[in-house]
């Protein structure tokens, strides 16, 4: 019996002529309208949109903090065995026969790039140095926080975040891409991944919504990343030039200023739009090959000057520490506890103060001293056994606090740029094995991450240990602690030309994110297009900087970037969804494609 022949009629109409020539109507029209309404809502009543975007993000992760963290799990052991599973591992994503279009390193190379960046700029020494400080092992009082015995646990969590998992996220969307594009001849745009499971439904309404999803979150993912690489952006200015307008400097620490933001932020953007408007060609190309150098550059600096023995002693030590805990990394997920569970954990004694103890002992950003030294009245003068065994009732909401606020942050964010990386990964790796697909792209560039991430911060945090930084790295902002780490690693001229190098690699690494973000939101627009418009491109570089921006001033002085991470997490959970669907979705596929080849070679032999 013969097997019915997939779904691959997809058609996305566009506008003949017109302002929209060449792209879908309403594709454009809801991913507008959907991130205009925020702009408003953002500027006319700010406050409003951050205490709301504030209070839906804490609801959103009371309810699905788990399934964050467990389909993120999902998406690294479904690629595990259709790797593994020779008949699906060995299916070339093109005509058989056929060849990679690049070269190994050619591929690695854009693959990190795109992947990766700002981040990276961002978080190598900001991520271990915080984890160092704050851990699941840290909150549940096994050891203390910024201390030796804090550092395995530390790197356990940072190669969590930039490890197998996060590639996993951006391999599960460009595989889907790829697959359907280079076996079936389909359009390169989201809705394509899911024709196995709702067919001709995705030419109407249905694949509109899905792609409008992609877009909402490729914007949101990509605000994040400018957001936090334009904060560092500016404490690199204010080190060179000690320029103090651009800084907030009434607080303990220097942060930059709302006003230094926005200033940042039209340098960026207007640099960004004049890139995406010249093309991939010149734009992306030339500011990818001078990220690679400044990149090298920088990292040679840290092994010659920084703790490299240091760094080196603990990649291999932190590898097999991930390694050991990988099953409980993937799918050990936290719900909130609730205030019944709470009292009821606590001793006799304690329970008519549950009320005046709960809020300390579920802070995942306090400590036990913290705990005691923050109640008052009859709560208290409980007795030091009962204060300790309150604590201990609250490590689950301790727990919960802390995994809502890193690891389910960090898989929204990997899961909110996954379109655009997605997409990426999928236009340069036609002629590639499924295997080598999923291979090169988990294991390889999560190596180099992990690489980054011990010389850069293991430096930070050896610096720390030695007394010769004083808990000044620890006390800098998130985006400052490169440049404060630098600042104690050298001086003098190098020191100056390296911070200058360093914001020049940030704003090139700004930039190619933005244009790179503009140019794969205009491809879903026209339907998988990979030539669109100059005008649409500048108007979504617009938009996406009224995004960032009216987002920043709408958000706390405290920190600006609050309400764009709140949206960011509220914009990734329905392609979340998307995704697990694109996961079953190319389960099918691959299953039903293996059933056709049999059923091919069986008809073939019996002729």
């Amino acid at each position: 019996m013969s097997i019915k022949e997939p779904f691959t009629d997809l058609d996305i109409k566009t506008a003949d002529s017109g302002f929209y020539e060449n792209n879908s109507v309403p594709i454009a029209l809801i991913s507008k309208g959907v991130m205009v309404a925020l702009v408003l809502w953002a500027l006319i009543f700010p406050a409003n949109a951050n205490s709301t975007l504030g209070s839906w993000n804490s609801q959103l992760l009371e309810v699905f903090n788990s399934f964050y963290v467990i389909i993120v799990g999902l998406f690294f052991f479904f690629l595990a065995i259709v790797a593994l599973i020779p008949a699906t591992g060995k299916r070339v994503m093109g005509t058989p026969g056929e060849k990679p279009e690049f070269s190994n390193f050619s591929w690695f190379s854009m693959m990190f790039g795109a992947g990766l960046g700002v981040g990276l700029m961002v978080f190598a020494t900001a991520e271990p140095l915080g984890l160092w400080g704050s851990n699941p092992v840290v909150v549940a009082g096994d050891v203390p926080g910024n201390e030796p015995e804090a550092v395995q646990s530390a790197y356990r969590y940072t190669y969590l975040h930039y490890g197998f998992h996060a590639w996993a996220i951006y391999v599960v969307t460009g595989l889907s891409l790829a697959y359907y594009a280079y076996t079936r001849n389909m359009p390169l745009t989201i809705r394509a991944a899911l024709t196995p499971l709702f067919g001709k439904l995705l030419n109407g309404f249905l694949g509109h919504v899905v792609d409008v999803l992609g877009v909402v979150a490729t914007i949101l993912g990509v605000s994040v990343t400018i957001g936090y690489g334009i904060s560092q952006f500016i404490d690199g200015v204010y080190a060179i030039t000690g320029m103090e307008w651009v800084m907030d400097l009434g607080g303990e620490v220097p942060t930059p200023s709302k006003v230094g933001l926005i200033a940042g932020l039209l340098v960026i953007m207007g640099l960004s739009i004049i890139s995406a408007v010249s093309g991939v060609g010149r734009g992306v190309k030339y500011l990818s090959n001078l990220n690679l150098v400044l990149s090298i550059i920088l990292l040679g600096t840290f092994v010659v000057f920084g703790s490299f023995v240091f760094a080196m002693t603990t990649y291999g030590t932190a590898m097999v520490d991930y390694i050991l805990h990988f099953l409980s990394l993937s799918f050990g997920a936290y719900g909130p506890l609730s205030a019944e569970a709470f009292a009821a954990a606590l001793p006799a004694e304690a329970q008519a103060h549950a009320d005046a103890l709960m809020g300390g002992a579920t802070n995942a950003w306090g400590s036990y001293d913290g705990f005691k030294s923050g109640l008052e009245g009859a709560a208290a003068e409980l007795d030091e056994a009962t204060l300790a065994a309150a604590y201990a009732a609250g490590e689950q909401g301790r727990q919960f606090g802390w995994q809502a606020g890193w690891t389910t942050f960090y898989w929204a964010w990997w899961i909110a740029f996954s379109p655009f990386v997605g997409l990426f990964l999928a236009r340069i790796s036609k002629g590639r094995t499924v295997r080598e697909f999923i291979l090169g792209c988990v294991f390889a560039p999560a190596l180099v991450c992990f690489a980054w991430m011990t010389v850069l911060g293991g430096t930070a945090i050896d610096l720390e240990l030695a007394g010769e930084a004083g808990g000044a790295i620890i006390g800098a902002s998130n985006t400052n602690k490169l440049f404060v780490t630098l600042s104690y690693m050298i001086d003098g001229g190098l020191l100056s030309m390296l911070n200058v190098m360093c914001v020049v690699l940030i704003m090139t690494f700004l930039v190619t994110s933005a244009d790179s973000g503009i140019l794969v939101m205009n491809t879903i627009m026209s339907g998988g297009s990979q030539e669109t418009g100059i005008k649409h491109r500048i108007i979504w570089g617009l938009i996406l900087t009224a995004v960032i921006g009216a987002l920043i001033l709408a958000a706390g002085d405290n920190n600006p970037l609050d309400a764009l991470r709140n949206a960011m997490i509220i914009g990734a959970l329905p392609f979340t969804m998307v995704m697990g669907l694109m996961m079953v979705s190319l389960a099918k596929a691959l299953f039903r494609d293996g059933q056709r080849d049999k059923h091919a070679a069986t008809t073939q032999a019996a002729e």
